[in-house]
């Protein structure tokens, strides 16, 4: 496997985060591929708030989020996928499969030996994570869902997607930096120059390339009979609490998708709506945060 891993220098001085990095390079389902994530708070907190990112992101995503799980007495662990922040970069694109993806998070969350999970999730973040407290129902605790879905193939894919996907697949070197300006008002050059960080040239950029082309659009795409499985089981079993907030100004996964969301999810409770977030809801997170740390402790 041709795997390339970004510089540390591309991560020198980064805007408001200071973490030190964390990796662990022979999980089991993993071809000795180094995995990237940020460990904030004490190691022995009962609480373990699991933050996943979606594409094009990375951990960066959570900069605003982490010191509210902190502050609490808590402990955070946001990793990055294979492709994406300090994560190994495998160069070709068919590497990157919902399977590839989530067994590597279930892979660390048990070589952490993580219990009492809140899973924090947004975009693929979600369509990956919501398929986990499944597997491992005595880990997880609490859920906190932000513009993100089922990725079950049923349910027709909104016109705002399926826009987004055409651009992506017309990209081949997407420009992560731009983009990151134009999803997030007022978000700084030095800011958005972190979001690029990772991706120093094209082909660094195989898990972005991959990632909208995965969103399962049929019943028998790549992980959607397993994404209807952790449907079924949000709707029947699942007997944590729930935060759902909803960046109301997201063109893709955005109102309707989140209101279809919460009726998926067992005692979900009302939509927390942010009014001028759009589709990364996490840089307007920290209300979501502090939401999050009431209702789910």
């Amino acid at each position: 496997m041709n795997v390339l891993r970004t510089p540390d220098e591309r991560f020198a001085e980064l805007p408001d985060f200071p973490w030190d990095p964390h990796y662990i390079d022979d999980l089991p389902g993993s071809a000795g591929l180094r995995v990237h994530y940020v460990d904030a708070g004490p190691p022995d907190a009962p609480v373990v708030w699991l933050c996943l990112h979606g594409q094009p992101t990375w951990s960066y995503l959570y900069r605003k989020m982490i010191p509210v799980f902190t502050a609490a007495g808590d402990r955070v662990i946001a990793p990055d996928f294979f492709g994406f922040g300090r994560s190994d970069k495998p160069v070709d694109d068919a590497v990157y499969t919902f399977d590839f993806h989530r067994r590597m998070l279930l892979d660390l969350i048990n070589r952490l030996d993580l219990t009492g999970i809140r899973l924090v999730c947004q975009d693929w973040g979600g369509l990956l994570g919501l398929t986990l407290p499944m597997e491992c129902p005595d880990r997880f605790d609490g859920l906190v869902a932000m513009n993100t879905a089922f990725n079950t193939g049923d349910v027709p894919l909104g016109d705002g997607f399926l826009k987004w996907r055409a651009y992506a697949n017309s990209q081949d070197d997407l420009d992560i930096a731009g983009l990151m300006q134009r999803a997030v008002d007022g978000l700084s050059d030095e800011e958005a120059r972190a979001y690029a960080a990772p991706f120093p040239d094209r082909d660094h950029k195989g898990g972005v390339r991959r990632f909208p082309r995965l969103v399962a659009d049929r019943p028998d795409a790549d992980g959607a009979a397993l994404s209807r499985q952790a449907r079924d089981w949000f709707g029947r079993e699942w007997d944590g609490r729930s935060v759902i907030a909803c960046g109301m100004k997201d063109p893709v996964l955005g109102p309707a998708a989140m209101k279809h969301l919460r009726r998926c999810i067992r005692h979900a409770p009302d939509i927390l709506e942010l009014p001028d977030a759009g589709h990364f809801v996490q840089e307007s997170g920290i209300p979501v945060a502090e939401e999050a740390v009431r209702v789910l402790r």
